[in-house]
């Protein structure tokens, strides 16, 4: 387990449910950004995170910035980039945190990979997951250790700020009767329809 200057990793790893290099990383970038952006914690939506990625390191970055899909400030594109921008909503700052292209987790133990396919495939033996387990602790360590720069390409971006979080009135669905979010429906014969009951209509364009 990391020492008292990654404290609160212990905290994202209870919320995760284990210990693995992406929460690591995903740490690492929340930490970035608060020291960059003068921020603690938001209580509210002082704070904003664009994560491009549904990967592990999202729930680090909520545990750490307090930006979560419940509060509307965690925002999400399936971009596929292990990629976060943070916006500080006080000051207008934004930076972007990205995994830089040259740093490889692999390369923090290259002997790993062989073992890591018996543990993904159930092949494993008792001895060799802990093993595992015990490697991975330290290229997590080595994650939290390492200087910034090495692991991310970092800079402050100007973005259009986005709107917060509003509540809409719920409508229920014509069809199963579930309450929707009137942003949410559509609209076919008239009758207000959730997304989930619609009918898609496309010609294929």
């Amino acid at each position: 387990m990391p020492g008292e200057a990654h404290d609160r990793f212990a905290e994202a790893a209870r919320f995760h449910g284990h210990i693995c290099p992406g929460l690591a990383l995903g740490y690492r970038a929340a930490g970035i950004a608060l020291e960059r952006l003068r921020s603690g914690r938001a209580e509210d939506e002082e704070l904003v995170t664009i994560a491009e990625t549904d990967a592990c390191g999202v729930d680090a970055i909520q545990v750490l910035t307090g930006c979560t899909a419940g509060k509307g400030n965690l925002l999400f594109k399936d971009h596929g980039k292990h990629a976060f921008t943070f916006i500080n909503r006080v000051t207008g700052d934004a930076v972007r945190v990205v995994g830089n292209p040259s740093f490889d987790t692999d390369s923090l133990d290259p002997g790993l990979a062989s073992l890591r396919t018996r543990v993904m495939q159930g092949q494993a033996s008792g001895e060799e997951l802990a093993e595992y387990r015990r490697r991975i602790d330290r290229i997590v360590e080595k994650i939290l250790d390492l200087p910034a720069e090495t692991l991310f390409t970092i800079r402050k971006v100007d973005v259009d700020m986005p709107e917060r979080a509003r509540i809409f009135k719920s409508v229920p669905c014509a069809k199963c009767g579930e309450l929707t979010a009137e942003s949410r429906v559509r609209v076919e014969d008239g009758k207000f329809v959730c997304r989930s009951c619609s009918k898609e209509y496309t010609r294929r364009w």
